[in-house]
């Protein structure tokens, strides 16, 4: 089964081609993502009716460079997924819409995809991937969440933020130092190496919010005042900046880390999935693959460029729902808010 995959939550316009024939990475045929960090850029965030016109724009022109590269035509596809939700209603209708209008077209079936079921999936089209049960990170700019995965489509949630994602912590502090958006990979970039020296370790120490207390829920906002205040109070130098950037990203890192170690043992699991966009974090990797390393289970990261939101992880997600005999209605439907607990349950192996 070859599926088409489209993703419009939010501010990334996302294609690719999922082919079930091929087994691991060889089954994501081709697929391409166009970012419109340059178009918000000047807002210092994303504004969601110039997302909405710019996937309007890009989106067939991504789907027709997509099956070029996966050297298919519309008639090869077997299926369309698209991103249903959550995300922006605007930039969600676009996809819904072009996807809805493409499967109507051909006299196929499509499926809408929850945007963070396919990003949990991701690591699933790895070489090697895990089998549920497991537990999920999901961590990216809208969520952070600590999902168990006891089978494709049953998911538990354990934990998630009270207030701030963890990614979108990173973003608003790197704001407030005065780094570019999108500020949370630069703010990372900046904690390993500034212009000069790198930040270094301890120079800053911030809390570790909410692991002095049982439970695996997630606060952020305190975090991102403490280092607010701290920059405020500095001389604001490039080599304090870097610094305060170590302190906090190693506070985001050990705090992920020590309730990941609770989450397992509330589950009773060694495996540990972790999607999203902080997922593409070095130090967080390197931190969760030394603790499941040393518990004699694994971490399992989808690779960096679908890390963050992109259509590979909407085509493979549908696909399965697809092979499982799930599909839509011709109506043209996205839901801004969806809680994943609701989805049905994926019943029939990921194989033709």
């Amino acid at each position: 089964m070859r599926v088409l995959g489209i993703e419009t939550s939010c501010d990334e316009t996302g294609v690719a081609v999922y082919d079930t024939a091929l087994t691991g990475s060889a089954g994501l045929r081709a697929h391409a993502v166009y970012s419109q960090i340059a178009l918000h850029a000047e807002y210092g965030g994303v504004v969601p009716e110039l997302a909405s016109r710019d996937h309007v724009r890009k989106l067939l022109p991504l789907v027709r460079q997509t099956l070029a590269e996966a050297d298919l035509k519309l008639e090869d596809l077997d299926g369309v997924a698209y991103t249903a939700g959550p995300g922006l209603v605007g930039a969600l209708l676009v996809g819904a819409g072009v996807a809805r209008s493409l499967a109507w077209a051909l006299e196929i079936p499509a499926v809408g995809v929850h945007h963070m079921e396919g990003h949990l999936l991701a690591p699933l089209m790895e070489d090697d991937p895990p089998a549920a049960p497991f537990v999920a990170l999901l961590v990216s700019g809208g969520h952070t969440q600590l999902v168990a995965v006891d089978a494709i489509g049953s998911y538990r949630l354990l934990g998630e933020t009270l207030d701030d994602a963890a990614g979108e912590a990173f973003d608003k502090t790197a704001k407030v130092m005065g780094l570019p958006y999108p500020g949370g990979p630069q703010l990372a970039a900046l904690a390993a190496q500034s212009d000069k020296e790198p930040g270094r370790p301890g120079a800053y120490k911030f809390s570790r919010p909410m692991t002095d207390r049982p439970g695996l829920d997630f606060s952020f906002s305190g975090l991102k005042t403490q280092v607010m205040l701290a920059w405020r109070d500095s001389d604001q130098s490039d080599a304090t900046r870097a610094d305060i950037a170590r302190g906090f990203e190693d506070a985001v890192v050990d705090t992920l880390a020590i309730k990941c170690q609770r989450a397992l043992d509330a589950a009773g699991s060694d495996t540990l999935v972790v999607a999203g966009g902080v997922g593409a974090n070095k130090r967080l990797r390197a931190k969760l693959h030394d603790i499941c390393g040393k518990r004699g289970g694994r971490a399992c990261f989808p690779r960096p460029a679908l890390c963050t939101d992109n259509g590979a992880m909407i085509a493979f997600a549908g696909a399965l729902r697809l092979q499982a005999g799930q599909h839509e209605t011709a109506a043209v439907k996205v839901t801004p808010r969806w809680d994943m607990a609701t989805l049905p349950l994926v019943t029939s192996p990921a194989s033709e």
